[in-house]
């Protein structure tokens, strides 16, 4: 695994996806649409985050999310916002 310059390490691979609680899972659970509604997305998001919770990969899947800047999605249990929110909050700690 490589560093990803925030305190996790990269998965070097995609093997860690097999062993993932959302494989096989409507992928509309963990990426919502462009116009989502707020009600909507919410429920959405915490029905993705209660897969999320009993993954055992879940690290490694937030780590793949940070280090490749994942954007869009639900990755390890967090949010595109909670994500961003963390880069910020890492980069902050770093300056």
């Amino acid at each position: 695994m490589a560093a990803t310059g925030h305190g996790r390490a990269a998965p070097s691979g995609w093997d860690w996806r097999f062993q993932a609680a959302c494989r096989g899972r409507p992928t509309t659970l963990f990426f919502g649409p462009s116009a989502e509604q707020p009600k909507a997305r919410r429920q959405r998001e915490t029905a993705a985050k209660a897969i999320c919770a009993r993954c055992q990969v879940r690290d490694l899947c937030a780590a793949y999310a940070f280090a490749y800047q994942e954007r869009y999605g639900i990755w390890g249990g967090l949010t595109e916002r909670e994500r961003l929110q963390a880069w910020a909050d890492h980069q902050r700690r770093s300056e």
